[in-house]
């Protein structure tokens, strides 16, 4: 560990949650997140009400992740931001606040890929959690991204599989909005399927090939299913909500865990982690857990506040960098889409 400590200030801002966070080295000072409620009302997410929201949000959680971490900018080694994927309107808050402050401190600043930093959450400096060992198998999983990530080191990854269609998040929420939840509903979902039986009604799987995946097919059966018994019965919904959720996310669940089994086998890699929001699913988390005792798998599951969108996740990116020093210009542009 150097002699100086190293203090990273991190800012998210690629969808709807404005966040920011303050690293030493590796461990995690401050997280702090600021959620936007006026989403609800529109079922999703509205582009334009975001980055007006992060322009709202932005000082105030920098503020309060700086004092939560007892340290002043004159002490900060460097700015980390995502650079991308996201919203476009979004990024262009964090990224231009991240570049003034930067400029202002005349600190380094560094572009996290937001999809790299799901992935590499796993190597905050965390009390009861393990860090992988490289190399090992990362499933993204979140509302934008379905993915099989072989991960050779901190800046070596390859996508191996992915979704051809629609995201898993995805594949939650229409099912929770065919079933008249509110938004975002899939961890409604969840929370219904925990009190059903998963297979009290069966849905077919689709078929494949290969590690990707694919979710469209899955929604419109779900759409087609509840269609047909609520014009039977209008109580159908009501009288099964918990059975149809666990049966939902049994048959999401039974395709992610799958896949994974065939991509430990074709790489022969028993290191599985999992990041993104859906990690945060409670059917996903169990299943993983006895997918490590059932296959002798080592398997390590992200605490609760790396799952969805946070800024610890893009400040440990961000400390690894450093090392490296691996620093952008203020010419670093934000992008909508970003591979791996």
């Amino acid at each position: 560990m150097s002699e100086q400590p190293i203090y990273i200030l991190a800012i998210e801002s690629s969808c709807d949650d404005t966040a920011a966070a303050v690293l030493q080295n590796g461990k995690m000072l401050s997280n702090i997140v600021a959620r936007q409620d006026v989403h609800e009302q529109y079922g999703g997410v509205v582009p334009e009400l975001a980055s007006r929201a992060h322009q709202q949000n932005i000082v105030p959680v920098i503020d309060v992740a700086l004092k939560k971490a007892g340290v002043e900018k004159s002490q900060l080694s460097a700015i980390a931001f995502t650079q991308g994927p996201g919203l476009m309107g979004s990024l262009l808050v964090g990224s231009s606040f991240a570049k003034s402050l930067a400029i202002a401190l005349d600190v380094p600043l560094i572009a996290v890929n937001h999809m790299q930093a799901h992935i590499l959450a796993h190597f905050i400096d965390e009390e009861g959690f393990d860090k992988p060992e490289f190399p090992f198998l990362a499933m993204t999983i979140s509302g934008g991204h379905t993915q099989i990530v072989k991960v050779n080191n901190f800046f070596d990854m390859e996508v191996i599989g992915e979704t051809t269609d629609d995201a898993v998040g995805e594949a939650f929420d229409k099912s929770a909005k065919i079933l008249g939840l509110p938004y975002p509903g899939g961890p409604l979902v969840d929370k219904y399927a925990k009190e059903g039986n998963p297979k009290a009604f069966a849905f077919t799987k689709p078929k494949v090939p290969g590690l990707n995946f694919s979710f469209s097919g899955l929604k419109t059966q779900i759409l087609y299913f509840v269609q047909k018994n609520v014009s039977e019965n209008p109580d159908f919904i009501r009288d099964n909500m918990n059975d149809i959720c666990a049966s939902i996310q049994y048959t999401i669940i039974n395709i992610l865990i799958e896949k994974l089994k065939l991509a430990v086998k074709e790489t022969g890699i028993k290191q599985v982690a999992i990041g993104g929001g859906v990690s945060a699913n409670s059917g996903i988390r169990n299943t993983l857990k006895e997918a490590e005792k059932k296959h002798g798998w080592k398997t390590f599951i992200p605490k609760f506040e790396y799952t969805t969108d946070n800024a610890a996740m893009i400040g440990i990116v961000g400390y690894q960098k450093y090392l490296q020093q691996m620093f952008n210009d203020a010419a670093v542009a934000s992008k909508a889409r970003i591979e791996l």
